[in-house]
């Protein structure tokens, strides 16, 4: 089984998340959007699978700092863009285990897919 894990290296949630990887054992690869990106085929993939109000992180402050036009009246397609353009609208991290996205960490979710993917 492949997992790689999505996000920003210098974020938090993503410290702890490959923390609790590498305290398991469990071997993943790392994409940072930051370096890498993030193409739009791989976002509307993700979006179809799980709906871009879970991937998309308002709760941050480079969404917060959006124009006010650019929040309102969101659809998928401008959601997608925005996030492509500035990746840390991305809600962190997308754990992709193949089969399988998780979006955020908590320990008791990742113990549970991780194992029910191995």
């Amino acid at each position: 089984m492949s997992i790689t894990i999505y996000g920003i290296k210098t974020c938090d949630t993503m410290k702890k998340a490959r923390a609790w990887l590498d305290e398991h054992g469990i071997a993943y690869d790392f994409h940072d959007y930051k370096t890498a990106g993030i193409d739009k085929a791989k976002l509307k993939a993700w979006s179809d699978e799980l709906g871009w109000e879970v991937l998309l992180n308002r709760a941050g402050t480079t969404f917060k700092k959006l124009p006010d036009a650019d929040k309102e009246g969101l659809t998928e397609s401008r959601a997608i863009a925005l996030m492509v353009a500035q990746p840390s609208m991305i809600k962190r991290p997308v754990l992709d285990l193949g089969g399988k996205r998780v979006v955020g960490f908590k320990p008791d979710t990742y113990a549970k897919e991780v194992k029910a993917a191995k």
